[in-house]
């Protein structure tokens, strides 16, 4: 939903987007229909873009897709480090809206790209967390 908005926007939205998108069950959302989508345009409280509401369904689906392939999102998610082939591999998948600049900005968030400057504080946190993950 955050393409071409600010993170403001939709972080402010973020509890209502949880209400309409069934608490981000991707199992519940991959079985929205038509008449979610209808519902989900009417709804005041979200971002009303008819293409971004259906690409958070197919992407749904596209999440089951890949978790029964990989065993999880996190498997394969953290096998990249390129924000360019991480986009390209998750739109090979169906994925949309996962251009470079929103998947670098999630990258970002979810501490598989480290960004920080040498002496930011977080630089050193964000690098003993990820070397202390079971995950990776």
């Amino acid at each position: 939903m955050q393409a071409g908005l600010s993170w403001e926007t939709v972080l402010r939205k973020r509890d209502a987007f949880r209400h309409a998108f069934a608490g981000f069950d991707p199992v519940k959302v991959s079985a929205f229909n038509s008449k979610d989508v209808a519902r989900l345009i009417k709804d005041e409280s979200i971002i009303r873009n008819r293409a971004k509401i259906e690409a958070a369904i197919g992407n749904a689906n596209a999440l089951l897709a890949l978790r029964k392939e990989f065993g999880s999102f996190d498997s394969y998610v953290w096998a990249f480090t390129d924000k360019d082939l991480l986009s390209k591999d998750l739109k090979s998948r169906g994925f949309r809206f996962v251009g470079p600049t929103i998947v670098e900005s999630f990258m970002q968030a979810v501490g598989i790209r480290n960004d920080h400057e040498r002496g930011c504080y977080r630089r050193a946190e964000l690098i003993r967390a990820r070397a202390t993950s079971p995950a990776r």
